[in-house]
Order: C-alpha cells, then sequence, then structure tokens
C-alpha cells in the first residue's frame, strides 16, 4: 500500500509508477533513515504518542532493519526509502509501526537522511586527504631539504651534517623553464591545495550540521516535540530555524559538491604534471607499474592510466555540481518533487572523489622520481638570470637596469651556446657588468636557492619549515598521527 494512497481512487500509470521511484538510489540512505526515525520514535515516547512497551517495539525493530539491510532484489512496490523503511517496521512489529511516522513527513526526513549521510562523507574525504597529503610530505622529506649538491647524482646526505641533501628541480611558468626549486618545495605546494579542499569541507559540514526534524511537511511539526533533544541525539549542533526553508534547503548539499569540484580540480592538475613528467620528454617521474597499463599494440608502452582516469573523472564531479544548480535554481518554496533529482549527484561525486583519491594516494605513496634527471635540467636554461640581476641589485644597480643587463649576457650566451656561469669576465665587461668572484657564485644552484629565503619561498631553510608546518597542520586538522613524523 502506498503512504498516501488513501486520496486516490485510481493506480498510478505502471510506468510512471516505475518512473518516478527514487528506492533504486536512495537505498543508500539506510543507516541516516533508521538512525532518524529512532530520535524521532524517541520524541514521540516524550511527547505522550507512544508508550514505553511501543517505543521498545519500535527502536527493536528498527535495529532489526538496519541489521538485516535491504535485499538483494529490488521490490517493484516499494517507493523510496523511507517507504521501505516504514512498511518493514510495520511487519516487524505490527500494527504499533503505523504510529511511527506520526507528526513527520518525507519532506523533513529527506532533508535530515541527506544531512547525516554528507556528514559522515565529510568525515571519511577528510580522512582520505589526509591519507594524501601525509603521501606528499612522505616524499618531500625522501627528497631533502637540506643545503643542494652541486653536481647532479651527489649522494642524498651531507657527509658533514647527515642532513638529506635537498634535491632540485626546475619550477615552470608558461610551461618554460623559470627557476630552480626544492622538489620538496614543489611537492608541498600540493600539500597546500589539499589542505584548503578539507578546510572547505570542515566549513560545509558546520553549516549543514542542523537537523530538520519537527519541520513536518512544509509548517513544523504537528505534535510538541522536543527538536532540540531530537537534533542532540544525533549529533547536530541544533534544528534548523525555519520549517519551510528545512524541507526545501539543498544548499548544503550543493555546498558539498562545490568543495568537491575543488578535490577534482586540484586532483586533476596533479595527474596532468605527473602525465607531463613522465614523458621521455622530461622524465622526472617514474611511473609505478601498479598503477599504470601497458599498450595492445606496442610492447614498449608504460601508460600512465590511473592519472589520464583521474583526470577524465573530475569531468563528472563537475557536472553533478551543475546538475545540482539547474535542478535548485528554479524551484518555489517550499518542498518540490524536483528535489529528488538532487540525490544521485551527490552520491555520485562523493564516491567517485573517494574512489580517486584512494588511487591517488596509492599512486603517490609508490611513485620515484629521476632526482638526476631534475636536478639536470634546474641546472641550465638560464634559470640563474634572475639571482644575477638580484646580485647587481645589492650593488646598488636599479633593477629595470640590472634587468636589462643580465638580459644582454643571456643573449650572449644564446649566440656561444653557453650558461651564464661559463661567460668570462671579458664577456660580462662588454655587456657592461663587473662580473667577479662573488657574481659568479651568486650563480650557484645553491645559492640561487638559497636567496629565495622568505616564508614560503624556495629557500632550504624556509622549506624545513613548511615542511614542519604541513605536518602540524595534518596532525592538527585531521586530529591524525602523522607516519612521518
Amino acid at each position: 500500500m502506498k503512504m498516501w494512497s488513501g486520496r486516490f481512487s485510481q493506480p498510478p500509470d505502471a510506468e510512471f509508477e516505475q518512473w518516478q521511484r527514487s528506492f533504486p538510489f536512495d537505498r543508500i540512505l539506510l543507516p541516516y533513515e533508521v538512525a532518524a526515525s529512532k530520535a524521532h520514535a524517541s520524541a514521540l515516547a516524550k511527547a505522550g504518542v507512544l508508550a514505553a512497551d511501543e517505543l521498545q517495539a519500535l527502536l527493536g525493530a528498527l535495529d532489526q532493519i538496519a541489521s538485516d539491510g535491504i535485499p538483494q532484489d529490488d521490490d517493484p512496490t516499494i517507493e523510496d526509502i523511507h517507504h521501505f523503511v516504514e512498511r518493514r517496521v510495520v511487519e516487524i512489529a505490527g500494527e504499533v509501526g503505523m504510529k511511527l511516522h506520526t507528526g513527520r513527513s518525507r519532506n523533513e526526513q529527506i532533508a535530515t537522511d541527506l544531512r547525516l549521510y554528507l556528514r559522515e562523507q565529510i568525515d571519511e574525504i577528510t580522512r582520505l586527504l589526509a591519507e594524501f597529503a601525509t603521501a606528499f610530505v612522505k616524499q618531500a622529506e625522501d627528497a631533502g631539504v637540506g643545503a643542494p649538491s652541486f653536481s647532479a647524482g651527489a649522494p642524498p646526505c651531507s657527509p658533514s651534517s647527515g642532513e638529506r641533501v635537498g634535491r632540485v628541480m626546475p619550477a615552470y611558468t608558461h610551461l618554460q623553464r623559470a627557476e630552480p626549486v626544492l622538489v620538496a618545495h614543489w611537492l608541498l605546494s600540493y600539500v597546500e591545495m589539499f589542505l584548503r579542499d578539507a578546510d572547505r569541507l570542515a566549513d560545509c559540514r558546520k553549516r549543514l550540521n542542523l537537523c530538520p526534524l519537527g519541520s513536518g511537511a512544509v509548517a513544523g511539526t504537528i505534535l510538541p516535540l522536543q527538536r532540540k533533544a531530537i537534533a542532540s541525539e544525533l549529533q547536530f549542533d541544533g534544528p534548523t530555524a525555519n520549517s519551510i526553508d528545512a524541507t526545501s534547503d539543498r544548499d548544503f548539499a550543493i555546498e558539498f559538491v562545490q568543495a568537491l569540484s575543488f578535490v577534482a580540480l586540484h586532483l586533476s592538475r596533479w595527474a596532468e604534471e605527473f602525465i607531463l613528467y613522465a614523458t621521455t620528454e622530461f622524465g622526472f617521474v617514474k611511473l609505478p607499474e601498479q598503477y599504470s597499463t601497458g599498450s595492445s599494440a606496442m610492447p614498449q608502452k608504460k601508460n600512465p592510466d590511473a592519472l589520464e582516469l583521474i583526470r577524465g573523472k573530475a569531468g563528472k564531479v563537475y557536472a553533478d555540481a551543475t546538475a545540482l544548480f539547474i535542478t535548485a535554481k528554479g524551484l518555489p518554496l517550499a518542498y518540490n518533487k524536483d528535489l529528488q533529482e538532487t540525490q544521485q549527484p551527490v552520491f555520485t561525486a562523493a564516491q567517485q572523489i573517494a574512489s580517486m583519491i584512494r588511487v591517488a594516494s596509492g599512486f603517490m605513496s609508490t611513485v620515484e622520481f629521476d632526482h638526476v634527471r631534475m636536478e639536470q635540467a634546474a641546472s641550465g636554461g638560464f634559470m640563474n638570470a634572475q639571482a644575477a640581476a638580484a646580485y647587481l641589485v645589492r650593488q646598488g644597480i636599479p633593477f629595470r637596469r640590472a634587468h636589462e643587463l643580465i638580459g644582454k649576457a643571456v643573449r650572449l650566451c644564446v649566440e656561444q651556446g653557453c650558461e651564464l656561469e661559463q661567460l668570462s669576465q671579458a664577456d660580462y665587461a662588454l655587456c657592461g657588468i663587473d662580473a667577479d668572484e662573488h657574481f659568479y657564485h651568486s650563480l650557484t644552484l645553491a645559492e640561487v636557492l638559497a636567496i629565495h629565503n622568505v616564508p614560503g619561498g624556495t629557500a632550504p631553510a624556509r622549506v624545513r619549515e613548511s615542511l614542519q608546518t604541513a605536518k602540524e597542520k595534518l596532525s592538527q586538522f585531521f586530529g591524525v598521527a602523522h607516519a612521518c613524523s
């Protein structure tokens, strides 16, 4: 029997009846529907609607439903998860089961279930982001944050201090080599991205953690239910403030998927960069075989399929966010059946992001880098040009003039097929530069890195600070014991 059949004399059209069902996808909400129903039953008992034995019968039935789960075979007569639970309660507890829906509406039930679901998803995705960021921090530690070596292939530890030598790579702007940076500095840039993502999710969690139960269909429940007690039982921060808004609001769902869109964006950027760096042309990244595939035609191939799929699946998350906006944008208050269409984008986006992060985390934990190749790439291409100009500035030459002088030196290098450190003092004199031994020292890789000695810069001391800060943020923000400490 339908939950609303009393008003109707004709059965629904068979095709329409199946077409309008949400049970095939909202069945995922079973544990949250059971939890919300138990809280409502307790509130009914406090309001005098249920006797003590009736309450125990309902709670026992709900516990059994949670334990039994949902049968694999889809029952085509079940409309939605609310219908399923209520019918099962009646089957298990008998006539008293019909009291469970007293003073409530499916409009408030789905709003509550979704908030409970999203709260749990945020906690799980945040945990996954913590694991992923931890992999970056571990790789940064392995790359080292000490003073860099002067030659590619130097041993990983400084013989004097025992500190790991900082591995170096080129940083790019416009996809052209720009300046050398510590590999650890580059890796920690991704940690910042994913920390922001976790922060957005935490902010979203705060806003959604209000309980709609007691809102009724639109005007509020018809019973004097203790809404604060219901909210407390379900670990919400409090009840929602307005019954009209509570039953029709999906801002929290939109905001959640929008936050996931940023996660997808950053995962896609990360994947793209690692795809590029794994090419023969770059050769910085060694693809782990566990996350790669081969070619059916070319025996030599090792393809970055995990990264490519992460990059491709990001688009689905954006599509889910767009679908939510479009569904909600034209709806009058309060609840409309259109809101049923906001459920699947939320479910698919959450599941998509969780699987993407798990794969990305596994990849990042096993990937290896060709540090010799990276340092060789960081040692040429005039990436010490800005440092050379900075040296002239320290000698009192205006920066715009210093920029012009070093630009002339670069042009001379191009003509001679050499690097700035290979020009002679006579060559520099032709460019209007007095190149003494201090000037040549300023062109070394170690000095080029060292001059970026500002908070957030790539100087070894600053990267060491950033690494420690990242560990502290992870430990504090995610509440996990950091694997790298």
